[in-house]
């Protein structure tokens, strides 16, 4: 007999309720009842041929506020509202089933019935999250505290300074210039929340291919997505994810956020340059796979052909968790780490001799104090699965998050810019591996101005790129190449780099030829060699890019 089922508790003393079993629809809709506060969701009984339970909770206009998915490593799923800010009221609860022998019945639409004990105490109240912004606050700023107050469930997200609207967002007409913030601010938050149909139109941005440069700061129209879409063929807009090279031909694709704050329904996605096309790699992994996030890092070794995903954010969640995705048997595991290491977001992690060198981000603080950046490096072992903190001297970089570091011959990992709200850097600062000394770079010619969610990838043994990233105020699209052999800089211009964008990914791979991905460029010339593939990012108007660019290495190099 077939005893597989999916249950719902909707609040804290509320019973279990059936929403999917072995008869019956493959796919059920719920409404939430407004006084709920907490949804549970779990399977019961034996999977066999099942694949997933795909779970969404969607608000009025059916658009996702957080996802989650069921599998047979992973039977358990919880939201409460205070994390997802989003969740105001007539919320609805989307489940759909994947796999098996499913019922060709229609969608089943559900009404939970409240239950309420006799002596019910009052529900909790949403977490109180006061003052954790910024560790300080000019005369501005503090102008807006009542908004603040307001806004008191959001993330501590250091970078953009403030709410999990990481995707570089709109920023709202008439905001005091002093009180600006990396990204979105929790005004800018608030205000186009309640901007209407109009707000919520501009945030679905733009997304599928690089835009012309005429149309970087055009505000998109399109109508609302239903909640129910075909399946993509490429990912889908965001920023904040991971882009990871396991071979010559293929890179991963791990998380990020698009369009209203949302966490990307199609979060893994598997990529091959030899004929550019994409696969959506999630359901080709085995074992408990990561919880949807921002802000974190992934690194592949390739000593034992594995990914290692740290850290990163959800909401008001932060994660000093470790995954550990085997490229070769394509199985997920969660490493119980030994020794001790914060929860960090939008650090940096270079792997260097088998180990993850883990430098800064952003760690959240209990109240009443503000978030802070770290300044500290953490290194993880894989073989032992425990965290240390070597001694390391020397002038090391000060407190920040949003950086990026580049190993150099091996040797050596470069430092460059970041962000400690309210200031962004474009300091330098090299960190001697053998020596484990950190030293300030004097630099020469003419470098980046400061910004943070820059890209950067290393081109050759001796030079690495910096481009676009956010200087507080705009999305950036200049590129520069950082000579380590004379300290130098020069800035490079190339036609497929003059898109404004930040929190996008660059890597170098061997390729085909390079191009700009699109329908309209399907004649393009196909040089080959190893080229700079640029994907995602946004720019600061409320478009999440989804588009693959690539420039020739050669090319570049030949600009300076």
């Amino acid at each position: 007999m077939d005893d597989f089922g999916v249950y719902a508790v909707f609040g804290v003393n509320g019973p279990p309720q059936k929403l999917l079993s072995a008869e019956g629809s493959s796919r059920v809709r719920v409404a939430v009842p407004p006084s709920v506060r907490q949804v549970v969701l779990f399977s019961s009984g034996r999977w066999g041929e099942r694949i997933c339970v795909n779970a969404e909770l969607s608000d009025s206009d059916r658009m996702p506020i957080t996802i989650g998915k069921l599998t047979p490593y992973n039977k358990c799923l919880s939201w409460e509202q205070w994390e997802e800010e989003t969740w105001i009221d007539s919320v609805t609860l989307n489940v759909s089933l994947e796999g098996g022998n499913l019922s060709t019945e229609p969608e089943v639409i559900m009404a939970v019935k409240e239950y309420t004990p006799k002596d019910t105490a009052a529900p909790p109240a949403a977490r109180e999250l006061h003052g954790k912004r910024k560790r300080e606050q000019t005369a501005e700023e503090e102008e807006g505290n009542d908004w603040t107050k307001r806004r008191e469930e959001e993330e501590n997200t250091c970078p953009n300074a403030t709410t999990e609207k990481t995707t570089p967002v709109r920023k709202v007409r008439g905001q005091a210039k002093g009180s600006q913030k990396l990204f979105a601010s929790g005004a800018e938050t608030t205000k186009l929340k309640g901007a209407g149909e109009k707000g919520a139109a501009e945030m679905q941005g733009t997304v599928g291919r690089t835009p012309p440069q005429s149309a970087v700061r055009t505000k998109s129209r399109q109508a609302k997505a239903p909640t129910h879409t075909a399946p993509l063929a490429s990912p889908s807009g965001r920023w904040g994810q991971t882009l990871c090279p396991i071979d010559a031909q293929t890179a991963i694709l791990i998380g990020g956020q698009g369009a209203r704050m949302q966490f990307c329904k199609d979060p893994m996605w598997k990529l091959c340059t030899e004929d550019v096309s994409w696969v959506a790699a999630e359901t080709l992994a085995e074992g408990p796979t990561p919880e949807a996030r921002i802000g974190h890092t992934a690194i592949y070794d390739p000593d034992s052909r594995r990914i290692f995903v740290f850290g990163g954010s959800k909401n008001k969640k932060w994660f000093n968790d470790v995954h550990i995705l085997d490229t070769q048997s394509w199985k997920w595991t969660m490493v119980e780490a030994q020794g001790k290491v914060p929860p960090l977001a939008y650090h940096s992690c270079s792997m260097f001799q088998g180990e993850l060198f883990v430098l800064g981000g952003v760690f959240p603080r209990p109240n009443p104090e503000p978030d802070g950046c770290s300044d500290s490096l953490y290194i993880f072992d894989p073989r032992l699965s425990i965290w240390y903190q070597p001694i390391v001297t020397g002038d090391k970089p000060s407190p920040r998050s949003g950086h990026s570091a580049c190993v150099m011959q091996e040797r050596k990992i470069y430092v460059f810019g970041g962000w400690d709200t309210p200031v962004c850097y474009n300091d330098m600062y090299m960190l001697d591996l053998g020596l484990m000394e950190f030293s300030a770079v004097k630099t020469t010619g003419n470098p980046p101005s400061p910004r943070s969610w820059h890209g950067s990838a290393v081109l050759s043994d001796t030079k690495f790129l910096i481009h676009g990233g956010y200087n507080g105020n705009n999305a950036l699209s200049d590129a520069f190449v950082f000579d380590i052999d004379t300290n130098s800089w020069t800035e490079v211009s190339a036609p497929e780099l003059s898109v404004p964008r930040a929190g996008h990914s660059i890597i170098t791979m061997e390729t085909a030829g390079h191009r700009c991905f699109s329908e309209e460029d399907e004649d393009a010339d196909m040089n080959g060699g190893r080229t700079l593939l640029v994907f995602g990012g946004g720019d600061n108007e409320g478009n999440f890019y989804s588009d693959l660019t690539t420039v020739a290495v050669e090319e570049l190099l030949g600009a300076i």
